[in-house]
């Protein structure tokens, strides 16, 4: 793995996910450097340990969930080291239940797989169905890690940019929580 800086010049064997997230970046004029491990997708935080090496940053947990009704749906992004407790997110939501979301919601909803989940994502929820939810943690950090939608790539961006101009692009207003990782 090494790190690039941007959008790649040849997109041959690229997935049409992938590609929408470099034009999105690219329109918003955001830098960012990249990493590209298509022999060793990040499928979990261990994997990312290599990537976060790479680009010197700590790649977030993005998870996606829905309420029990399955009516409403979140994304929530923290912190990969911190313990994820259901119940303590629950409890600052006002939510009596949250949970893993259906993959089928999922692909639906923000054209992602397992793995692959991103704030980038967003932008293929054209419905706007999922709120987004940011550990205050994440926000504290110069730069911020994630997926361009695929989990064979990774990216670094500032943390500003995230907010000052991908969450406004996204037209999303996050609900930013404190987790501690304990019940």
């Amino acid at each position: 793995m090494e790190l690039l800086k941007g959008s790649p010049a040849d997109l041959t064997g690229r997935q049409e996910r992938e590609i929408r997230s470099y034009e999105f970046l690219d329109r918003l004029n955001i830098e960012f450097e990249r990493t590209d491990h298509p022999d060793e997708p990040a499928t979990t935080m261990e994997a990312c340990e290599k990537i976060d090496a790479v680009l010197n940053v700590h790649i977030c947990k993005n998870l996606f969930l829905c309420n029990r009704q399955k009516t409403s749906f979140y994304l929530l992004i923290m912190p990969g080291d911190k313990p994820f407790k259901t119940k303590e997110l629950s409890k600052q939501m006002g939510i009596s239940r949250l949970s893993f979301a259906d993959e089928t919601y999922m692909k639906e909803m923000l054209d992602l797989y397992p793995g692959s989940v991103s704030v980038l994502g967003l932008m293929n929820d054209s419905d706007k169905r999922v709120q987004l939810v940011i550990d205050e943690d994440v926000l504290k950090e110069e730069y911020f890690g994630c997926h361009p939608c695929v989990n064979t790539s990774s990216i670094r961006l500032k943390t500003k940019d995230l907010t000052e101009k991908i969450i406004p692009a996204l037209s999303s207003n996050p609900i930013k929580v404190s987790l501690t990782g304990k019940v």
